[in-house]
């Protein structure tokens, strides 16, 4: 079965240092969804989003912008700018969780809108030839709420439909719908990608089997937690290979590095690697006592003392 694996954008974590990073040691992924654009009511875009989407710094990767707003201006003032650094597409994130975004009505938040929906994706599609893409959850509140934004979704020439099956009230906890997103199937004839706890190849292999029409099947947090994990998928193996660990440490040191040439001071370092580790450590054994010890780590010597013990632990 030929497909395609997408990492899903998150926020904090797969920026161009982590994907270039990735793809140098694991590769797997065949396209990277960046994390959004936000104007925040003024058309500029900030350095930072600017530098993470340049080409420049995306030599070897392929990479899709995302916007997140709700104003059909911002929009089109974005899919400008990204159209100037040779992107062809513009994903719309419609699926952010997080009380902090969708109070204002964005991320998912924007699901229970349908008619400011159409009114954007009208004058986006009117005023631009930019291919846009939309990510989503099934709703906010209901998982009803995506069955009444599909039939509008249906009206545009989109690129594809990411659908992660939980609604946003949900955060990340709880079982995805998969009932649900087998009726997302049968009421778009869009391009639809599933985004959703793909955490091992056993339970991707179970997806695969159930959703036999999808071909594109996105990857979040399983990616950061496990980055074997793409290439595994590709080749259907559910073994690492023997020498895991010496890979993941070189990756480990070179994303250190890239991190430590952008942040300032140790402290900052130290907190951005930490925050890896909340997902690194969950593919270890015996990892707990490891991790404590990076949350308590001072120093960048102890920091790395504390990699050294979880990486010695799993080396057995």
């Amino acid at each position: 079965m030929r497909f395609k694996l997408i990492s899903s954008p998150l926020q904090g974590f797969t920026d161009f240092r982590f994907r270039n990073t990735f793809n140098k040691y694991f590769g797997g992924i065949d396209s990277f969804y960046a994390p959004y654009i936000r104007l925040d009511g003024k058309l500029e875009v900030k350095p930072a989003y600017e530098r993470d989407i340049l080409p420049d710094n995306n030599k070897n990767v392929e990479v899709i912008p995302q916007i997140m707003t709700k104003d059909a201006d911002a929009f089109l003032f974005v899919a400008r700018f990204v159209k100037n650094l040779g992107y062809k597409e513009l994903n719309w994130n419609l699926g952010c969780p997080y009380p902090m975004v969708t109070k204002k009505g964005l991320g998912s938040g924007l699901i229970k809108n349908p008619a400011k929906i159409d009114k954007i994706l009208y004058k986006v599609f009117e005023e631009s030839d930019i291919k846009v893409s939309v990510k989503m959850r099934l709703g906010y509140d209901s998982s009803e709420e995506i069955f009444q934004v599909l039939p509008i979704l249906n009206k545009y020439p989109l690129e594809s439909i990411a659908i992660h099956p939980r609604i946003g009230k949900q955060l990340y906890k709880g079982r995805v719908d998969l009932d649900a997103f087998q009726r997302c199937i049968e009421s778009t004839a869009h391009v639809l990608l599933y985004n959703g706890d793909i955490t091992d190849v056993t339970h991707f292999n179970k997806l695969a089997e159930r959703f036999p029409a999808i071909n594109h099947w996105m990857i979040g947090r399983g990616l950061i937690a496990d980055p074997f994990l793409p290439l595994m998928i590709k080749n259907n193996i559910a073994t690492f290979p023997e020498d895991r660990v010496e890979i993941f440490g070189k990756f480990h040191d070179a994303l250190f590095y890239e991190y430590s040439q952008a942040l300032s001071g140790p402290s900052h370092l130290m907190m951005k690697m930490l925050l890896f580790w909340e997902y690194f450590s969950t593919a270890f054994h015996n990892s707990p006592k490891g991790l404590k010890k990076i949350k308590k780590a001072k120093t960048i010597n102890a920091y790395h003392e504390a990699v050294k013990e979880i990486l010695d632990r799993e080396r057995g």
